[in-house]
């Protein structure tokens, strides 16, 4: 194998996940790796469960009554596993100035990779019985003002904590709020850590995942435009278990002359059983053609 083709690609693979970092709307949802560990099953992660017992009375004549701590281990499942492999042939490649493949990679993570898990995570979450949720038309302003109140005041009862609260909204939404510019629309975004603005192709209640042809992701016959979504990020289980870019080049393969590109990811989107209230989706009344 050529050694001077080695070096250029240990350059260039660790890019993909900046680009990926780049594209994508949910990344800052991703949970910390040090706090999940593989399961003994392909396709598992196992996240620590922690339960304490709560207060009772206090004897000044026998003092504390104890308590307990119980530290398990949940297994949860992955539930997102895709792949594909794209192939170039070194003519094409060389007649086009390197272009063919080297722009492949990047714009496949941009254009098909980021959105795709975008959705099937904002769906996950909004999809999950238990969670919060209401449907409505938002035309106004006053009304996504409203909305966001009520969601806000759905996680604040619930006791879930200020900080680090996400809002994910259509952007046609935010521009009705940046409109407004009222006391009562900024008030209601400050309640959030961060607000990004995420494209209705992403914003589906439910989504369908294609496994051949073209691939990508459509909204399901079921599935419905969604107005928003407000995420705690603790009350998410989101992690990438296993992500591979793979580059072969024409010396290496054994089939062709050509450069091959594949991409595979495997990783979860869930919330977590005890930390529904952490998560309030806003799904249009209508299904939309």
């Amino acid at each position: 194998m050529p050694t001077n083709t080695i070096s250029p690609f240990k350059k260039y693979v660790p890019l993909l996940d900046e680009a990926y970092k780049l594209a994508s709307l949910t990344s800052i949802l991703d949970g910390p790796d040090d706090m999940v560990r593989e399961g003994a099953n392909a396709g598992e992660l196992v996240v620590p469960d922690m339960v304490l017992q709560g207060l009772v009375g206090y004897s000044r004549a026998n003092g504390f009554t104890d308590g307990t701590v119980t530290m398990a281990n949940t297994t949860y499942q992955c539930n997102y596993e895709r792949g594909r492999m794209f192939t170039v042939d070194a003519m094409d490649n060389i007649e086009t100035a390197g272009v063919a493949f080297g722009r492949l990679a990047g714009e496949f993570i941009r254009m098909h990779v980021a959105p795709e898990i975008d959705a099937f995570r904002l769906a996950k979450y909004a999809g999950v019985s238990g969670v919060g949720s209401a449907s409505g038309d938002l035309a106004t302003g006053a009304d996504v003002v409203a909305a966001l109140r009520a969601a806000i005041n759905a996680m604040d009862n619930g006791e879930v904590p200020m900080n680090e609260r996400y809002l994910f909204i259509v952007p046609t939404l935010y521009g009705l709020l940046e409109d407004l510019d009222t006391t009562k629309s900024r008030a209601v975004l400050s309640r959030f850590d961060n607000v990004i603005q995420v494209p209705q192709s992403r914003m589906y209640s439910a989504v369908s995942l294609s496994t051949s042809g073209s691939g990508g992701y459509s909204r399901t016959t079921a599935g419905k435009n969604m107005n928003f979504i407000a995420v705690h990020k603790s009350a998410v289980l989101q992690y990438n278990k296993h992500v591979v870019p793979k580059v072969v080049t024409p010396e290496q393969n054994q089939t062709a002359d050509a450069w091959k590109f594949g991409y595979r990811v495997c990783g979860i989107a869930d919330v977590f059983k005890n930390k529904k209230a952490g998560v309030y989706a806003h799904i249009v009344s209508n299904n939309p053609a």
